[in-house]
C-alpha cells in the first residue's frame, strides 16, 4: 500500500532567484513537503536549479506576476493545504507540521501564518493593514503574540491556506501583478468569515528582498506596483483614492531627487509618480507588463505526491 498524500503542497513562485532557492528547497525537503516552483520566465537558470532540487516546475513564458503564478501552482496542486512561500524563506523543520496542526485545531480559520524571523533576529509582525477593518493600532506600538492569535493581515512571505477556500475565493487578486495581494487576500478571507491565525510555534526566516536579482529599472518598476496597486486596492473597498495625492508629493520629490543625481533616488520617486499617474489614466499592471489578459500555460494536471 501506498503512503498517503502529504496533506500540504509548498508553491514557490520564482524569477530570477537562483541565490536564495537553494536554501528554500533545501529546508521544504527536509521537512518532507513535495514543492512547486512556478518560474516567472528566469534568465538566470532557477528553473533546472529548481529540479535539480527535486521539486515539480512550471515554467511560465512570460514573468505572470506574484499572485497569478500562485494561482497557477495552486491550481495545479492537489493537497489539503497550500504553503505559499517565497523563494528567499526558509522554514524550520517543525514549522509546517506545527501550521497543519494548528489548521486541525481550529477547523474554523482559513490561513495560518508562522513566526518569520528577518536576518537581524527580529520578527515581522504586523497585525494590520491598509485594508484591514479592525484592530488598527494608530500607534504603531509593536506588540508580538506569545501563543496562537487572530489578526486582520498576515505577511504573504510564507503562510499556509486551505486549498479549497484559497481557490473559492478565486485566489490572489490577478489584476495585481506586485505589491498588496497579500492584504486583499487577507481581507477577502476575513469577509468570508474565516480566521486568521498567528502560529508563533512554527518558524520561518526570511532573507528579506532577496528573492530577485537586481536589474536595471528594478526600483522604478517595484515602486509603480506599489503605487498603483494601493490605489487598486483602496479603490476596490471604496476606500478614499490615495493616488491624486501620491503624484503630486512623488512629482514634486522626483524634481527635487533629480538635483541629487542619484539614480536610486530619482526611480524611486519616480516609479511611485508614474504608478499614480497610471492608476488616474486607466492604465493597468498587466497592461505595464505586457501581459493583457492572456492565460498562463503549461500546467500540469497535478502536482505528484511526495
Amino acid at each position: 500500500m501506498s503512503p498517503p498524500a502529504h496533506p500540504v503542497a509548498a508553491i514557490v513562485v520564482t524569477h530570477d532567484s537562483a541565490e536564495v532557492l537553494p536554501a528554500c528547497l533545501d529546508a521544504l525537503g527536509r521537512a518532507g513537503v513535495p514543492v512547486l516552483v512556478v518560474d516567472n520566465a528566469s534568465a538566470d537558470g532557477t528553473a533546472g536549479l529548481a529540479e535539480q532540487h527535486g521539486a515539480a516546475v512550471i515554467r511560465n513564458a512570460a514573468n505572470e506576476g506574484y499572485g497569478r503564478a500562485n494561482n497557477i501552482g495552486a491550481r495545479a496542486a492537489a493537497s489539503e493545504f497550500l504553503l505559499v512561500v517565497n523563494p528567499d524563506v526558509a522554514v524550520e523543520q517543525t514549522a509546517i507540521a506545527e501550521l497543519v496542526a494548528a489548521a486541525r485545531r481550529y477547523p474554523d480559520a482559513g490561513l495560518f501564518a508562522p513566526r518569520i524571523v528577518e536576518p537581524d533576529g527580529r520578527v515581522f509582525y504586523q497585525a494590520t493593514s491598509l485594508l484591514a477593518a479592525q484592530l488598527t493600532n494608530p500607534g504603531g506600538r509593536l506588540a508580538v503574540p506569545e501563543g496562537d492569535a487572530c489578526a486582520p493581515f498576515f505577511s504573504g512571505a510564507c503562510f499556509l491556506v486551505r486549498r479549497e477556500l484559497f481557490l473559492t475565493l478565486g485566489g490572489f487578486d490577478e489584476a495585481i501583478f506586485l505589491f498588496y495581494e497579500d492584504d486583499d487576500l487577507c481581507r477577502r478571507i476575513v469577509d468570508a468569515g474565516a480566521a486568521l491565525v498567528y502560529v508563533p510555534s512554527a518558524i520561518a526566516h526570511h532573507r528579506r528582498g532577496r528573492s530577485t536579482r537586481p536589474a536595471a529599472g528594478r526600483i522604478f518598476n517595484a515602486r509603480w506596483h506599489q503605487a498603483w496597486s494601493r490605489a487598486y486596492v483602496s479603490r476596490k473597498y471604496g476606500l478614499p483614492n490615495p493616488a491624486p495625492s501620491m503624484f503630486l508629493l512623488n512629482a514634486v520629490k522626483t524634481m527635487a531627487a533629480c538635483l541629487t543625481l542619484q539614480r536610486g533616488v530619482i526611480e524611486r520617486y519616480a516609479g511611485s509618480a508614474a504608478g499614480a499617474l497610471a492608476s488616474l489614466t486607466g492604465g493597468t499592471a498587466l497592461q505595464r507588463q505586457g501581459l493583457g489578459g492572456h492565460a498562463s500555460r503549461g500546467l500540469p494536471a497535478a502536482l505528484p505526491p511526495a
